[in-house]
């Protein structure tokens, strides 16, 4: 059994992997907005669509079809590992009591449990894929944390944005709006803004590497203005962290080591742009 990170969703960010075990599977399982994404791949194939909320059904259904002997694919959009299924379905094994293979295909088994030799393959994640849209907004340390309070609570987010900002982290914001649920960015703009500058850069990624792709850049006092949804990835910067020619920059350091302006020529006398 493959979960398998589809990462964006254009196909050229598909990882070589990916085009392999999607084509390999006999099932393949997945939301329906990330089934969408990989259609041309999948012609002929037998399909486990679920909705929104739909992610444990769809998850021991794939696990079904697998103990059945079929060779089964769960997709997730970005990495399957990062707010994605991955963890699902061994938590589910483990409940189940179904063993699972290791990746060198070993199992403690002993003899009695099923087995499923569970192979996840990883993908482009949102957060990598708006950062290179941006330019180079987490090349110092970053804490990842989702807004979405479905499954975990509001006060455990809250502090999680509070220790983050405090700790000079870039922040990188998943899930920050829905229909249903529209208040969380601006609280937690409220609580970064209490450690970091008003000014700060904040970059805004909605549906990176797909149709309708749009990035912006705002101020952190801006934030709670901007157009997001589910499909957005939002950055905010640290105390370091600028702006440049329409890109954000967060500064790995090397200019408090080196001396950045003291170039060295090149062998013909001239110096690097």
């Amino acid at each position: 059994m493959y979960i398998v990170g589809i990462g964006p969703g254009s196909a050229d960010q598909l990882t070589p992997q990916a085009h392999r075990v999607l084509s390999d599977a006999d099932v393949v399982a997945g939301y329906g907005t990330y089934i969408d994404l990989i259609r041309p791949l999948i012609a002929g194939k037998t399909v486990i669509v679920t909705p929104m909320k739909g992610e444990v059904e769809r998850a021991q259904a794939v696990i079904d079809a697998a103990l059945g002997g079929r060779c089964c694919a769960l997709v997730s959009s970005g990495d399957a590992g990062i707010y994605a299924m991955a963890g699902l379905i061994l938590e589910l094994c483990r409940l189940r009591h179904i063993a699972i293979a290791d990746c060198q295909g070993h199992t403690a088994a002993g003899g009695k449990e099923p087995v499923l030799h569970v192979v996840i393959v990883p993908g482009v994640p949102a957060l990598c894929a708006g950062a290179a849209l941006l330019g180079a907004p987490l090349t110092h340390d970053f804490a990842v944390i989702s807004l979405s309070d479905l499954l975990t609570p509001w006060e455990v987010i809250q502090k999680r944005l509070d220790a983050a900002a405090a700790a000079d982290f870039v922040i990188v914001l998943y899930n920050p709006k829905s229909r249903k649920r529209n208040w969380q960015l601006t609280a937690a703009q409220q609580i970064v803004l209490r450690h970091r500058a008003p000014q700060t850069p904040a970059g805004i990624v909605t549906r990176a590497g797909r149709d309708g792709q749009h990035v912006q850049v705002v101020s952190l006092d801006q934030l709670h203005r901007a157009a997001v949804d589910m499909q957005t990835t939002l950055f905010i910067g640290n105390s370091s962290t600028f702006s440049y020619c329409g890109r954000v920059v967060t500064p790995r350091g090397y200019a408090m080591k080196y001396a950045l302006k003291d170039t060295p020529a090149f062998d013909d006398g001239t110096k690097p742009l």
